[in-house]
């Protein structure tokens, strides 16, 4: 850890407050470096740089959101990095607060996701005293964060400026990808009293567009590896292996290749005539799965079991694009320590696909159609134009009953995947939804984000709000942010819910999959040698929250959709902040 402060300069201008000063100086010179939003929690010793963000938001800088508890806030900033590119500043008052982003700054690191860390601390002098809200904050996130700056507390004289745009701009590199992986970092800036002063509005200059770069802000990842030349293989058994946030590349790759693409719902890859859904099922067939040789892999990979199976295999050459996240995603590794997995900066496809290939791809996509089928076909249309009076009430019966049909999962992750188009931004939680729709649902050119990169269930809610918030940036924006979640996963994240009532709304809908429980934990190999009730009360956690009453209770509008017809029409609803519950058989 390096320890720094920007030195004083002679200049005797500035509010009366030192720490006001600096906050000031500080928010402008992570604006000039591409950061344009600044999330911020209330509390006491941060709130000289609470009060230059507003400040400068007013005079035209930077965006600010509010939000009551630093944990919610840290996936906000995460949620905003993730739909913007570049990384959100996110301010906490000292003690306590600090330690609340720590799920949000793992699963930054993990994602490879960037964020800047504006950690309010006592000066020295406060420090290693038993002084209140005062710990080790400088660090405090361990290996997660590769840049720490612990800022000592400015004093009178004024602020060297070019020494905190330079702190800044090294900052926001550092978290943007320049020198190594995307991800967090932190500045733990130290304030002695008075810890603020008033700004007045002709105190506070603005940041000109002109002086603003955004490109310094955005996400890179930052490597010496090489660019790996394939071409197609002689005797066709390479698949396209698309794992979380692998980008729209992984299309392009499996089509020059001549590859089934095994594309995650969450990979930005899942669309093309190479996309097979039933991946799964195909990986564990001999005919299938047993005959590929060659594996190519972008993105992070966390949905399947069959995946990494097949990557650990000794018979499959792996070449993997080495994505932002924290780790490379090399399971080989596990079972195989001398395993030689290639890894690469990006793919560039050379020579041309034979028949042969595209017989090899148009095996896995018409089986992997055939095992998934049509599915309910629903009403037969044929019947509804019929001549025969009979043959037209029989397709009503089928239309209302197929209205009235409870909803199950498979239907759930349907209906929202279909009600989502490439204006909007679905969200999907670490629930058993994820896995269904993953499994189901067919190929569209979607922005999907999962917090994939440990999997957790914190912090969905907040995400989804942060990358709504960014969404909303542009006038033309039509888009909608849709939410899909268990019940437990809705339940973790509550805080999100909670705003406070000067902050910009977003157009944002959460959709509850409830099924009472941890449905996914009922999957677990020890289920079969484990007292029902055991499972139940330590595992699955059944719960029986009225949902409707919470979320009106914070402010948001609730619709219960419990049929199929009820679930299509609420899909649709313009609600601005709106829950739907469904409950689920």
């Amino acid at each position: 850890m390096t320890t720094t402060a920007p030195p004083i300069a002679d200049d005797p201008a500035g509010s009366g407050s030192p720490a006001t000063d600096f906050a000031l100086a500080l928010l402008g010179a992570l604006a000039r470096a591409g950061v344009t939003d600044v999330v911020v929690s209330p509390g006491s010793r941060s709130q000289a740089l609470a009060l230059a963000a507003v400040a400068l938001e007013r005079a035209g800088g930077v965006t600010v959101h509010v939000r009551l508890d630093e944990r919610t806030a840290g996936f906000f900033a995460l949620g905003l990095a993730v739909e913007s590119g570049r990384p959100a500043a996110v301010v906490t008052t000292s003690g306590t607060a600090v330690a609340n982003l720590h799920p949000a700054v793992l699963e930054a690191h993990h994602s490879g996701v960037p964020m800047v860390v504006l950690s309010a601390d006592r000066p020295d002098e406060l420090r290693g005293i038993g002084s209140n809200q005062t710990t080790v904050q400088p660090g405090l996130f361990g290996p997660a964060v590769a840049f720490v700056r612990d800022v000592q507390a400015p004093t009178a004289g004024g602020v060297d400026q070019d020494a905190v745009r330079s702190l800044a701009r090294e900052a926001v590199a550092v978290a943007a990808g320049h020198t190594g992986q995307p991800g967090p970092v932190q500045l733990n800036v130290a304030f002695r009293e008075p810890l603020s002063a008033g700004l007045r509005a002709e105190d506070v200059q603005g940041v000109p567009d002109d002086e603003v770069d955004l490109e310094h802000a955005r996400r890179r990842v930052h490597t010496d590896l090489p660019v790996a030349e394939l071409a197609p293989d002689e005797v066709p058994g390479t698949v396209v292996v698309a794992g979380h946030d692998a980008g729209e590349d992984a299309e392009r790759i499996a089509w020059e290749l001549g590859a089934p693409l095994l594309a995650e719902v969450s990979s930005g890859a899942r669309f093309g005539r190479n996309l097979v859904v039933a991946y799964r099922d195909l990986l564990r067939d001999a005919d299938f799965g047993g005959a590929v040789r060659r594996a190519v892999v972008l993105g992070h990979p966390t949905l399947s079991r069959e995946v990494p199976a097949l990557l650990q295999r000794d018979d499959v050459e792996t070449v993997v694009v080495r994505g932002p996240g924290a780790d490379p995603y090399d399971p080989a590794r596990a079972s195989r320590p001398s395993a030689e997995t290639t890894f690469v900066s990006d793919v560039r496809v050379t020579g041309r696909t034979t028949p042969a290939h595209r017989a090899w791809v148009g095996r896995w996509v018409a089986t992997s159609r055939a095992l998934l089928g049509d599915g309910d076909a629903g009403p037969d249309l044929d019947a509804k134009r019929s001549a025969d009076r009979t043959e037209r009430n029989r397709f009503l019966r089928d239309e209302v009953a197929l209205r009235r049909r409870a909803v199950d999962r498979e239907m759930l992750v349907e209906a929202v995947w279909g009600a989502t188009w490439p204006h909007d931004r679905l969200v999907l939680g670490a629930s058993q939804l994820i896995r269904v729709a993953d499994a189901h649902v067919a190929g569209k050119k979607l922005r999907v984000h999962a917090n994939r990169g440990l999997a957790g269930i914190d912090g969905t809610v907040s995400t989804a709000l942060g990358i709504a918030a960014a969404l909303d940036r542009s006038p033309d924006s039509i888009g909608t942010t849709r939410v899909l979640v268990g019940d437990l996963t809705f339940l973790h994240d509550l805080g999100a819910f909670v705003t406070g009532t000067e902050e910009r709304r977003h157009r944002v809908q959460v959709v509850v999959g409830n099924d009472g429980g941890g449905a996914i934990f009922r999957g677990l190999e020890v289920v079969a040698t484990t007292p029902e009730q055991d499972m139940r009360r330590m595992m699955t956690t059944p719960q029986q929250v009225d949902v409707e009453r919470v979320v009106t209770g914070l402010g948001w509008s609730y619709r219960r959709a419990a049929t199929w017809g009820d679930l299509e029409a609420v899909l649709t609803d313009p609600a601005e902040r709106l829950v739907v519950e469904v409950p689920l058989v």
